[in-house]
């Protein structure tokens, strides 16, 4: 899966997590939780769904490495390839 395939199915498990908001327009360096309004539970579920669908699994101690955008792509960039 290449990075724009990677960042199109972020956004689309997002989209499902948090309907309303729109994670298409996130920026590399923008804190996902804080532009998109998610809480902790809402962001327990997205970790919970990378896992499902992507078959990465998060540990808690790496979810600092998952606060934007750009960190995300590269963490599960490193850990599908």
């Amino acid at each position: 899966m290449n990075r724009e395939e990677l960042r199109t199915k972020i956004c689309g498990l997002l989209k499902q997590i948090a309907p309303d908001t729109e994670p298409e327009a996130l920026k590399d360096n923008d804190k996902i939780r804080d532009v998109l309004g998610i809480d902790s539970f809402d962001a327990l579920q997205f970790i919970v769904a990378l896992d499902e669908h992507l078959g990465v699994d998060v540990p808690e101690k790496d979810y600092a490495k998952t606060d934007t955008l750009e960190h995300l792509l590269n963490y599960l960039g490193e850990k599908i390839h």
